[in-house]
């Protein structure tokens, strides 16, 4: 057996766990940071504070209208009640209601702004909560298959882990090591194999000593070029 066939087999063991870590940190991701489901939940939580404006804006408007009403009622009592004789007065009375009431037109017609700003303002309340209810229901669904997912991994994960240990038993301290820091420079490739008397990572052509060194039981044999371990099969 070649020196570089137990990193290889290493190396297989490793593409695999990295691979389904790479699909873990994706679910992970995915359940923790769901972007539309925060956006959503964002338009949900903007409608209620339009909303709890809207309707404190209209209370604030009936109450306005309601305090010129009496204020109307009081003059009108006056006015009508027989307290007051002076004709000058009389007529300030009623020039006072006059101005009372056009004033009331001016607040009425506020409270009917306020009603459909309301009204504006709890339709798009139910639109977005309506919005997050089917999200919630189809993620639920989403949700439901990524977590199984994840638990099919964490399987695979446990299973890869005793694979690599088993893996790990033939292979020399310094040849790890080896293995190990090309792995981190190469992103995860140490080891290529020889593929049409070339290097199958980067393509450079091997000559013949090369690759027959490769296949030594003793020595491990890196391409010229990227530097990774080689391996002839």
């Amino acid at each position: 057996m070649s020196a570089s066939l137990g990193l290889f087999r290493l190396q297989q063991v490793d593409r695999q766990i990295d691979r389904a870590q790479s699909q873990l940190d994706a679910i992970r991701k995915t359940l923790e940071n769901d972007v539309e489901l925060r956006e959503t939940l964002s338009r949900v939580e903007a409608a209620k504070k339009e909303q709890h404006l809207a309707r404190h804006e209209l209370q604030m408007a009936e109450a306005d209208a309601q305090s010129q009403q009496v204020k109307i009622q009081q003059a009108e009592s006056s006015l009508y009640g027989g307290s007051v004789h002076n004709p000058k007065e009389l007529q300030d009375l009623q020039k006072d209601i006059a101005s009372l009431k056009r004033h009331l037109a001016t607040l009425e017609e506020r409270e009917l702004e306020a009603m459909a700003r309301v009204e504006s303002a709890e339709m798009q309340l139910q639109t977005a909560e309506e919005e997050l209810a089917k999200l919630r229901s189809r993620l639920g669904n989403e949700h439901k298959n990524l977590l199984e997912n994840q638990d099919a991994l964490l399987k695979d994960l446990g299973r890869l882990g005793d694979e690599r240990e088993a893996a790990l038993a033939p292979i020399e301290s310094r040849m790890l090591e080896m293995y190990e820091g090309l792995r981190q420079q190469r992103r995860g490739l140490a080891v290529a194999e020889i593929s049409e008397n070339s290097c199958s990572a980067c393509g450079t052509r091997l000559t013949a000593a090369l690759q027959q060194n490769s296949r030594s039981t003793t020595q491990i044999v890196h391409c010229p070029t990227c530097g990774r371990i080689l391996f002839a099969d």
